[in-house]
């Protein structure tokens, strides 16, 4: 701008020599051509899209005018001649229009029907003809007249004008159809086609035309022009389209914008009649030309109208066509549709409201929008619309208001609307969601309560508690957890079924909730365990509390331990374990909760149906338990396992028949634990299968170590039936692993060590039946202690009966248990097994057990777990003193030998 100003001031006061001027005049508008040409060639390459072609025409078109300039510098600057009347620059300047037109073409918005196609041309020849009959009327008639000049002379001079015309008119029409797409550029760059035409229609005109002379200020306008072009691409700031789209000041202009594009056919009329007026006012004959050009002016003009009207017919017919669509749509919408006005009266109510709020819309009509929300909800809908109107509608179009609204039931409905601006007013489209309100109640219902018993699950209670520890009740040292568990909840399952253990928690669940107070919480956490909070009642005394609330875990404990009905009238009985905690300053609520969980465990351990308060040492005994088993996970890869054996002797002959292989934890500090005590310690299955792994694998090759050097003697060892059904320990590992370390046929005993009533007996009879194929025996450990035992009698292939311990302990001092001992027995007897009776620690239990035709012992009357050594020393010496009178063999059954076992000599 600021070179545009310079040249414009020096060439209208002429300032600067001759020389300079003249160099100006040509080089100069060619230098400005050449850089227009440049910018948009670089623009239109690096930028893809749909306006690329007009800037790289826009580019070419300024490169001929570049070069024309240049031709014309070259004769007027560096030839010092008199530019002739028709040279090569006049073919450059002549190129310089139709590229020009055809880039305006594309930058138009292009008609997408043959309708808007042609009124498009007629608007381009509406104008066209227009400037031709006003400039044929003023100049070019005149110019058309030419007297002895060739005829390739007088087009050339009518050529520059017409050219000139046709790209006025392209610059005219196509203003108001300009693509939306970087409309800033596109204004720039029709502004400097617009001020380079006019400077060529007054080039043009004779008047200008003959005095004309290079650096005047008619250069001025071609060099800004060209320097306008130059800049258009660049550097004009170009906003999103989305912006545009949004911006004030854009929308308030579309209509002018609109209405300067309606009546510019007319101004074209009106222009074409102005130059055939001026002929008459000057009292000239009209022309041929303007008479027909006015006349083709008058007849696009005619068929342009029609066209409009027959395009505002079907117009019209389309928009009667929406407004019944949408009517209908409006009428027959399930959603109710108001618009309130910007007071909050009721104008328009759409018909659904009849069948959503069982009011009539004429009802509603008239009636403040205010009177129909609920008074709780009036405050947050009024808060929100005045919010709603306060922000932008560019960036909040719409909003959503859920409130309760009355119906013509006289009830309330829950009622989502979504809100739109209208007219300084509002529109509402609501619907009724008391269904989905319900619905969504239900469903956050059924995520905080147990679908059982319906008491809180463990997340709200969670959530109780900590609701509990805070606020006003945070310094409350009264608020206590009761964590409770059912003992005996397991046997009713497995005996009755689940159905009667879920008969069991419901009635429980019952008496736990009539139990607490109003304001406490009953919950259940899952399985058999309960939960309850006792909130405080902000009473200082420590002691009483704690003795209210123990007096509260007492009551709860003899009510949960009544007799249930269940499963149509059985009668069961569980008892309850209730672990107490008390609310200190500052703790937190999961702290709380597992405070009250290890109260409940330390409830079951001593024994079981009593109530046990928390003390802070009972988390310290967790700790230790928790390092222990993190110790454990690690024990058997650190070689702190070992295997003892503890002799089996044969009550006729005091002989060791087998030994039963038992793995002892020795720790890093010394201590020694049976399986008892560290397997309650871990809940890793996983470690538990690899510690069974390594038993019999250890006591598998120690034996087979033994029977190398002659003590054949046969090895017990313990594996659960699960265990023996469990896919990681194939049958085949068994027999490889008998194979590899050459233990003799008969000489492996395995254990079955529980009897849990799941286990399927038909699978676990073909696992047993297997393993006796390969010479296994079978016995049944903790025979006597239930049923389960007796059925497994019958249905498994068993060599060995070992007694419970249950049996044997009392078997002196109650005659009721000798008794049922000498019953199992005598039943081992009649199915030809033989028994091993276990825990037998005094002399009284083996003289008893040996009468009653019991034949083997194993227990501390004989000898505790021994190690390798004291075991092959056992071993050698072979023979345990009886108690009592000389040895009798008890039958004629050899012992521990399999049916299908050849006898193996004593060593």
């Amino acid at each position: 701008m600021v070179i545009c100003a310079g040249y414009t001031t020096g060439a209208s006061l002429g300032w600067g020599s001759p020389e300079l001027a003249l160099f100006m005049g040509d080089f100069g508008l060619s230098a400005a051509a050449l850089t227009a040409a440049v910018s948009c060639f670089l623009y239109g390459r690096a930028h893809r899209g749909s306006a690329r072609p007009a800037w790289l025409l826009f580019a070419f078109s300024s490169f001929m005018a570049s070069a024309g300039n240049a031709v014309w510098g070259w004769y007027e600057v560096v030839l010092r001649t008199e530019v002739p009347d028709s040279s090569i620059a006049d073919l450059f300047f002549l190129l310089f229009a139709p590229p020009a037109i055809v880039g305006l073409l594309v930058l138009a918005k292009k008609p997408v029907t043959r309708a808007g196609w042609v009124c498009l041309a007629l608007d381009a020849w509406l104008i066209g003809g227009s400037l031709l009959t006003l400039s044929w009327s003023l100049a070019l008639a005149r110019t058309a007249h030419f007297q002895n000049e060739p005829v390739a002379q007088a087009a050339l001079s009518l050529a520059y004008p017409l050219l000139d015309i046709v790209l006025v008119s392209m610059v005219l029409v196509l203003h108001f159809r300009r693509s939306q797409a970087n409309r800033s550029a596109t204004n720039t760059a029709i502004a400097a086609l617009a001020l380079t035409v006019l400077c060529d229609a007054l080039f043009t005109s004779p008047l200008l035309r003959e005095n004309y002379a290079s650096g005047q200020l008619l250069d001025a306008g071609w060099f800004a022009g060209s320097l306008l072009l130059a800049y258009a691409p660049w550097g004009v700031r170009r906003v999103p389209d989305s912006a545009v789209t949004v911006r004030g000041p854009w929308l308030h202009s579309r209509p002018v914008a609109g209405s300067l594009a309606a009546l510019t056919p007319y101004l074209a009329a009106a222009v074409c009649t102005l130059g055939i007026l001026y002929n008459v006012v000057e009292g000239r004959r009209v022309d041929r030309v303007v008479v027909l050009t006015g006349c083709t002016v008058v007849l696009a003009l005619v068929v342009r109208q029609g066209i409009m009207l027959l395009d505002n017919i079907a117009l019209t017919h389309e928009l009667a066509q929406k407004e019944n669509h949408f009517r209908s749509l409006v009428q027959g919408s399930s959603d109710v549709i108001m618009i309130a006005a910007p007071t909050g009266i009721l104008r328009y109510v759409s018909p659904a409201a009849s069948g959503v709020y069982g009011r009539d819309a004429e009802e509603l009509i008239g009636s403040e929008l205010a009177s129909l929300i609920h008074p709780e909800d009036l405050g947050a809908v009024v808060h929100e619309v005045r919010r709603f109107l306060a922000v932008s509608p560019a960036e909040e179009p719409t909003t959503r208001i859920e409130c309760r609204f009355r119906s013509g039931r006289g009830d309330w409905l829950n009622v989502e609307s979504t809100v739109n601006r209208h007219q300084g007013g509002l529109i509402f489209n609501s619907r009724d969601v008391t269904e989905r309100v319900r619905l969504q109640a239900q469903l956050q219902h059924n995520a905080e309560h147990d679908p059982l018993t319906d008491l809180p699950n463990r997340a709200l209670f969670t959530r109780r508690v900590r609701q509990a520890l805070s606020g006003r009740r945070a310094s409350d040292p009264g608020t206590a957890v009761l964590f409770i568990d059912l003992d005996g909840f397991k046997g009713v399952n497995d005996r009755l079924g689940h159905q009667a253990g879920d008969d069991l928690l419901v009635q429980a669940a019952r008496r736990l909730h009539d139990s607490v107070r109003a304001g406490d919480t009953a919950a259940r956490l899952g399985g058999d365990e309960f939960a309850a909070l006792i909130l405080g009642d902000g009473g200082r005394d420590q002691a009483a509390r704690q003795k209210q609330v123990q007096e509260i875990a007492d009551r709860l404990r003899l009510t949960l331990s009544r007799p249930y009905r269940v499963d149509g009238g059985n009668e069961v009985r569980v008892a309850a374990s209730i672990g107490v905690a008390f609310a200190e300053p500052g703790i937190e609520a999961g702290d709380l909760l597992r405070n009250a969980d290890l109260a409940m465990y330390r409830a079951k351990a001593a024994g079981k149906d009593r109530v046990e308060l928390y003390a802070p040492q009972m988390q310290a005994e967790v700790v230790r338990r928790t390092e222990l088993a993190a110790r454990l996970r690690t024990a058997l890869d650190d070689g702190e396992f070992a295997l003892l054996h503890q002799p089996v002797v044969d009550l006729a002959t005091g002989r060791i028949s087998a030994v039963g292989a038992q793995a002892r934890w020795r720790s890093a500090q010394g201590i020694l634990f049976t399986p008892a005590e560290y397997l309650r310690v871990t809940d890793d299955s996983e470690r538990t299968a690899e510690l069974g792994r390594w038993l019999l694998e250890e006591a598998v090759e120690q034996a087979a170590e033994r029977a190398g050097i002659g003590h054949r003697t046969p090895v017990s060892i313990r594996i659960s039936a699960r265990r023996l059904l469990d896919r990681s320990l194939p049958l085949g590992s068994i027999e490889s692993l008998l194979t590899r370390h050459g233990l003799p046929s008969g000489s492996l005993i395995v254990e079955l060590a529980d009897s849990d009533p799941r286990i399927p007996l038909d699978e676990l009879e073909q696992r047993l039946v297997t393993l006796r194929r390969l010479g296994v025996r079978i016995a049944l450990d903790g025979f006597g202690s239930g049923h389960v035992a007796i059925n497994a009698l019958r249905r498994l292939p068993v060599d060995i009966l070992k007694l419970d311990r249950g049996l044997v302990e009392g078997v002196v001092e109650s005659a009721r248990l000798r008794k049922i001992t000498r019953g199992v027995l005598r039943i081992a007897d009649e199915l030809g097994v033989q028994t091993v009776a276990e825990g037998v620690d005094v002399p009284e239990q083996v003289v008893a057990l040996r009468a009653m035709g019991c034949t083997h012992a194993q227990g501390m009357a004989f000898s505790g777990p021994l190690d390798e050594y004291r075991l092959r020393r056992a071993l050698v010496r072979d023979e345990y003193p009886l108690p009592g009178a000389v040895p009798v063999r008890v039958g004629n059954r050899p012992p521990f030998r399999s049916n299908n076992e050849t006898p193996v000599p004593p060593t």
